[in-house]
């Protein structure tokens, strides 16, 4: 209903004040997958339309996978490439020249709670000024498990995001349980505040180094996500309203709904939960 009155899922949800991912969710129970055929080339080309609108960095394996997990659209992915290439909708690529640097194996996660990375950037508002955001990402599920978003970017800054992450991921307590955290060499992960943090709660701090320039590459990459579905779609007229939406991204579509390729296109927090429910069968 909401596609054939002319309004987005996004406009209509914020307009009535609640979460996609709720929408998502109520849907999950009335949705009745629809084959390929049902169908017709036009109706598909709006839908991918729509999903650009929201995602213009999106190329057709996501804007597919989003379609058959989302919206229960059996699509076949070349049908999809076709229409987006014949009406312009192909994410651009550019191709950057092999670099020669020493290998150097990164750390490979296979249970949730093993490493983290953690990492910064910032963003321009033009009222104010610099705005830093601060991640923690889960490595093996992908899942943004901390943030903090402050006009500094000090240690204290990066030590709010970790300590938002440890209170939701180890209510009960995270010394022992072996965590790792991964970032770069920066000032603050390298402060003497810092360490000494990480030293008391037990968490063993792993640097990348200048002949691994992608040791931190699983976190940048979800750094580079965040910008390209938030941050430079928005001009935030505050601080406020770029905490706000930030937040709620990070919360609501990223975790929630975001369909991750490295995950099978499933989102972060099913992923999770997935992995959860596989580990208590097993054990029962």
């Amino acid at each position: 209903m909401l596609k054939e009155a002319g309004y987005t899922i996004k406009d209509a949800c914020s307009a009535l004040g609640i979460s996609r991912s709720g929408y998502y969710s109520a849907k999950e129970v009335k949705v009745v997958e629809r084959a390929e055929g049902d169908l017709n080339d036009c109706e598909v080309l709006r839908r991918i339309k729509e999903i650009k609108a929201e995602h213009p960095f999106w190329g057709y394996r996501r804007v597919t996978a989003w379609l058959k997990h989302r919206e229960g659209i059996r699509v076949n992915h070349k049908r999809i490439q076709r229409l987006m290439k014949e009406h312009g909708l192909l994410a651009t690529q550019t191709i950057h020249k092999a670099k020669r640097t020493p290998k150097r194996s990164k750390p490979r996660a296979d249970r949730p709670r093993q490493y983290w990375g953690i990492d910064m950037t910032k963003f321009l508002v033009s009222s104010i000024g610099w705005i830093y955001l601060v991640v923690v990402l889960d490595w093996y599920t992908k899942k943004i498990v901390g943030w903090n978003i402050s006009l500094r970017s000090r240690a204290a800054e990066w030590k709010e995001a970790l300590d938002t992450a440890i209170q939701r991921e180890f209510p009960g307590g995270v010394r022992g349980s072996g965590l790792k955290l991964i970032s770069d060499n920066g000032s603050q992960p390298t402060a003497t505040s810092f360490m000494r943090d990480m030293a008391t709660l037990g968490i063993e701090q792993i640097f990348t180094s200048y002949d691994n320039p992608k040791g931190n590459a699983e976190t940048e990459r979800v750094m580079r996500t965040i910008k390209e579905e938030i941050v430079w779609l928005n001009e935030f007229a505050s601080f406020e309203e770029a905490k706000e939406k930030i937040g709620r991204w990070i919360q609501e579509d990223y975790n929630k709904l975001y369909v991750h390729s490295q995950l099978g296109y499933m989102s972060p927090e099913e992923f999770e939960a997935r992995y959860e429910e596989e580990r208590i069968r097993k054990t029962a």
